[in-house]
């Protein structure tokens, strides 16, 4: 059997022609069989690169990354599959560029895409901004392409906005669908997706967003729990809720760690800010109140300070199913005693996942391709036997 024979016999079951020259927004904007395709193609390309062949696709091209945010695992990873690809990465600094000086939007998203392929923005910050910015940008290439000032649509992929966190929370499903052999094996599992007490600044909410919005389709059990006042999209909630209901599994909200962590499959323990302040940042930041900005960290961080107990602890561990849950974190972790006094997960259990948790970021890589991949080869199951045909050895040795 050739390399890619399973890999390219799954895709030619799926329905995808959509995702050629889209972008990847949300999760949820996907049908089922479009994120088969994500994972199947992610694994195909990484089993390429394990087999040192190449699979680049692009003779020339950039992939534009723009970070509002601090980033270090989806900035690498970006850069990764751009070049795995064959695109060469360039950064937009906003401080180096004309946006100080007044340059629009539509103006910025032009100049940067005259040969982009791809466009990749973290805007993760401010409650109503991320998404809607993105969407501003992917409107504003594609105006380009139709007056003729850019040749091809350069596809934009969320490295994460305010909304949800697609690369981060697809490559920690297909972490899981290894994990549990499959993703038919994944109905009925109880996934916990808990907040986590920290130290640290009032952290954005897409990760538990994105979690609850994407594994609530393949019929598990998800619960979300946090303390009272940290809540989360209530749009969001009601998507779990019916993409749950639809795929034969269960939603619910819960205010106990403990009842979320008990029997539970995998656990998700993650510090996240409250709606409601996040909506007050973005107010603030709208006002450029900076010194009101970090007056509401301040709150924040007292407010978390109040839940100290919410932690990932050995005794909690032990009530999770058969006392062996997969644990689960997008990183970097506040651990106990490691990296603050008392933060999201104790040391122990934190050593203990290590190499799982690195195992997990290593999908994001693979899947960020992937999703560049599908909006840029019409054929994808020709691409990857012609990918594998040629059999060009990614290194010499």
């Amino acid at each position: 059997m050739a390399l890619m024979d399973r890999y390219t016999a799954q895709l030619a079951e799926l329905d995808i022609a959509r995702m050629f020259g889209n972008d990847f927004f949300l999760t949820w904007d996907k049908t089922d069989d479009e994120l088969a395709a994500l994972f199947t193609v992610a694994d195909a390309l990484r089993t390429l690169r394990e087999n040192n062949l190449s699979s680049r696709i692009f003779d020339s091209g950039l992939g534009i990354s723009l970070f509002r945010d601090n980033s270090t695992r989806t900035r690498f990873s970006f850069a990764s599959a751009c070049n795995l690809l064959g695109l060469e990465v360039q950064d937009l600094d906003e401080g180096k560029s004309q946006i100080a000086h007044g340059e629009t939007v539509r103006e910025t998203a032009n100049m940067i895409s005259f040969m982009a392929d791809v466009i990749g923005i973290r805007d993760d910050m401010y409650i109503g901004k991320g998404h809607t910015y993105q969407k501003a940008v992917s409107d504003a290439v594609r105006q380009g392409y139709a007056d003729g000032v850019l040749e091809q649509v350069p596809t934009l992929v969320n490295l994460q906005c305010d909304i949800d966190h697609p690369t981060q929370c697809c490559a920690d499903l297909l972490h899981v669908i290894h994990e549990f052999g499959g993703a038919q094996n994944l109905r009925g599992k109880k996934i916990a997706m808990t907040w986590a007490y920290s130290p640290s600044y009032g952290k954005p909410l897409s990760v538990p967003q994105g979690v609850i919005g994407l594994f609530s389709r393949f019929g598990m059990e998800v619960v979300l729990a946090h303390p009272e006042g940290y809540d989360i999209f209530p749009e969001v909630e009601e998507l779990a809720a019916r993409q749950a209901a639809a795929s034969g599994g269960s939603f619910r909200r819960v205010d106990s760690m403990d009842e979320a962590f008990a029997g539970a499959d995998i656990v998700y323990p993650k510090s996240w800010a409250p709606f409601a302040a996040m909506e007050k940042r973005t107010e603030l930041y709208g006002n450029g109140d900076t010194a009101g900005i970090q007056a509401l960290e301040k709150e924040l961080l007292a407010q978390n300070a109040d839940h100290t107990d919410w932690e990932c602890t050995e005794e909690r561990m032990a009530s999770t199913k058969n006392g062996s849950a997969l644990y689960l974190h997008c990183l970097p972790a506040d651990i106990s005693g490691v990296s603050c006094e008392r933060g999201e997960v104790a040391a122990s259990v934190f050593d203990r996942y290590r190499t799982p948790l690195y195992k997990q970021a290593s999908y994001k890589p693979y899947i960020i391709a992937a999703m560049i991949f599908l909006a840029k080869v019409k054929d994808p199951v020709r691409m990857l036997e012609l990918l594998e045909r040629k059999g060009r050895v990614r290194q010499m040795g």
